[in-house]
């Protein structure tokens, strides 16, 4: 039975770990039918994902700290499958010292990494990724709710956050001439190997599972099922939004 990807390739950028919210994202656009092409960053990253991922999934090298990594990689993808219908982009990175000592004690080469790994990577993903879309295509990354609330620990990755998201609005607007659709999923707490690197983890995740509307924390095949819906033909009327998958607790 053809699902709602049957026909399409999507590329998955950030998957770690079977926890990772990417891996529950390229679970569920496998179930819709699509072809998944997953990138990572270093060879420490390919050993980890060849002890789960299957053999038929292609994996492409792709540091995105720098922009001729992400052009290569894409370029690889483009010559092995000449156009793709969708990207994820699932990846964040905030070194330990700038995520843990509070946003007064900031320093501009821990700011910069941030910015640069969690927000300004995403642009160039889509500068790059743009050539190789097909009309229509679809662009999303991930997001969270301390884009826009002081998330006790938060910190840092709040702050790219918010400017991942603004990142979201000038670029759908930019590539809509393209047919290309651009928008971000806020996905809720889930016990993820980015979220255990944030000081009082558990009691995030509890704080958020309580306010959650039926006391149970989403999943990562739920926020994976919303991926998957703005990956398709379903959702081209959608563009330049951010998406709550948590659970209702952005309601709180």
């Amino acid at each position: 039975m053809d699902g709602i990807l049957t026909g399409k390739t999507i590329v998955v950028m950030g998957v770690a770990n079977k926890r990772s919210i990417a891996w529950g994202c390229t679970n569920a656009l496998i179930n819709q039918g699509a072809k998944v092409v997953l990138t990572y960053q270093n060879d420490r990253i390919k050993e980890s994902l060849q002890r789960f991922v299957p053999e038929d999934l292609d994996l492409i090298e792709c540091d995105v700290a720098e922009d001729s990594n992400i052009e290569v990689a894409f370029k690889e993808i483009g010559d092995k499958y000449g156009k793709i219908d969708g990207v994820i982009h699932a990846i964040a990175f905030a070194d330990k010292e700038t995520l843990t000592n509070g946003v007064i004690n900031t320093k501009k080469d821990g700011y910069d990494l941030a910015q640069n790994i969690s927000a300004y990577s995403f642009i160039a993903v889509s500068r790059y990724a743009k050539q190789y879309l097909n009309n229509p295509g679809s662009i999303i990354t991930l997001t969270y709710f301390g884009s826009i609330r002081a998330i006790p620990n938060y910190n840092m990755m709040g702050i790219a956050k918010a400017a991942l998201e603004s990142s979201v609005r000038y670029l759908a607007k930019e590539l809509g001439e393209d047919g290309i659709r651009v928008n971000a999923i806020s996905a809720g707490a889930v016990k993820t190997l980015a979220v255990t690197g944030i000081k009082g983890h558990s009691d995030l995740l509890k704080m958020s599972q309580g306010f959650t509307v039926d006391n149970v924390s989403v999943t990562t095949d739920e926020i994976g099922n919303v991926a998957a819906f703005l990956m398709s033909d379903l959702s081209t009327g959608m563009t330049g939004d951010t998406l709550f998958v948590d659970k209702g607790v952005h309601l709180m």
